[in-house]
């Protein structure tokens, strides 16, 4: 199934805007700790006054949200204002080439894609808006809007009472964060799954902690506590090798796609064997133009799609229509740790109802900032 062709888009703006919130609890990963929550959040807008709006991610670290905002407004907002568009995936496609010797001659091809990425949400947006349509039935889903969530992003140090605050608040899955250590790794894991019970489904997420030996002693240790899935055992530019190898050895499923890019790079992953789960984020490559194909791709080759995502609320509402187009026993992934920028720049936020996410039924994601968040604004450098 084929983008859905949409009114031609006539761009008179696009601007981008940095916040940065504080929080009281730095968030651990294994490659680093974010002592706060920046989101860049893009606004695009029509000749007619209609809206999209659109995130680029950032999360770590976290200087980098003013460098990709520059990228919008200096490179990206004078190639895609003043002309008309036939609809998203053109200026996706227009984008990406422009950009592609720039990528080359700064070094940059990350920063660049993510910023793609995000005018690509923002211009989606906007169509299903125009269109009178929620996004994810514009692109053609079916159901319910109610989609499966995990709760993510459980850190080592309190993980026990950060699973139960989750759970009271309505999660039914996890996923809690590893690479700290053989001891403390395992121990967290063994208390989650005595508090949650056998039955709770609990992922755990090492952020390309290993190197192959670690990797495949730790998951025949983990296995113990059957998790549904090890995310990023290994470096994302590991040799194919080295991923089928550990594949073959552990006794959990592999995820991994988040730090991939590129048609290419994913086409590979899903070729190898070595995954289980692939997990693409709508906001560092693809956008909807480029992830709903993929999507669709990684659920008939029979994987699991769970969308990443660990940003502010516009992300995170991009993947959840993403999920729901693309079918499968996919689940979505929330951040349970605080983040002001996750509900504030998803207002209505959807409700969460015995684990699963409600998507909204307005036009678009179906949310639109609170103004309430503009004290989190960060002035861009001149």
């Amino acid at each position: 199934m084929s983008l859905p062709d949409t009114d031609p888009l006539h761009l008179v703006s696009l601007t981008a805007k940095v916040y940065r919130a504080p929080i009281e609890r730095p968030v651990r990963t294994a490659f680093g700790t974010m002592a706060d929550r920046p989101a860049v959040v893009l606004q695009v807008e029509d000749r007619d006054g209609a809206i999209g709006f659109g995130e680029i991610w950032c999360n770590f670290p976290t200087c980098g949200a003013e460098h990709r905002a520059r990228l919008i407004e200096t490179f990206l907002a004078p190639l895609l204002t003043g002309r008309a568009w036939s609809g998203p995936a053109e200026a996706f496609g227009e984008l990406t080439r422009r950009s592609r010797r720039l990528a080359l001659q700064a070094g940059e091809p990350g920063p660049l894609a993510q910023a793609i990425a995000g005018v690509d949400i923002a211009l989606w947006d906007l169509a299903a808006r125009r269109a009178g349509q929620p996004l994810w039935r514009m692109l053609g889903g079916a159901g319910n809007g109610r989609l499966p969530t995990y709760a993510s992003g459980i850190n080592p140090d309190r993980a026990v009472a950060q699973a139960e605050d989750t759970r009271a608040a309505g999660f039914r899955a996890f996923k809690l964060k590893i690479g700290f250590g053989r001891a403390t790794d395992i121990d967290n894991l063994g208390k989650l799954r005595e508090t949650l019970g056998a039955e709770a489904p609990i992922a755990v997420d090492a952020n390309q902690a290993w190197d192959l030996s670690t990797a495949v002693e730790m998951a025949r240790k983990l296995a113990t506590y059957g998790p549904i899935w090890l995310e990023e055992p290994l470096a994302a530019d590991a040799p194919l090798h080295d991923w089928r190898h550990l594949a073959a050895a552990s006794p959990i499923p592999l995820a991994a796609g988040e730090n991939l890019r590129g048609e290419a790079a994913f086409d590979e992953a899903i070729g190898s064997g070595a995954l289980g789960v692939i997990q693409p984020d709508v906001a560092k490559w693809g956008g909807i133009t480029g992830c709903l194909p993929l999507a669709r791709r990684i659920v008939a080759a029979g994987l699991r799609y769970c969308p990443h995502w660990l940003g502010g609320g516009i992300g995170l509402m991009a993947s959840a229509h993403l999920l729901a187009v693309a079918g499968g026993d996919g689940l979505l992934e929330v951040d349970s740790n605080p983040n002001p920028l996750r509900e504030g720049l998803a207002m209505p936020f959807p409700e969460l109802k015995d684990g699963r996410l409600v998507l909204p039924d307005r036009p678009g994601l179906g949310i639109a900032p609170d103004p309430e968040i503009e004290r989190f604004a960060v002035p861009l450098p001149r």
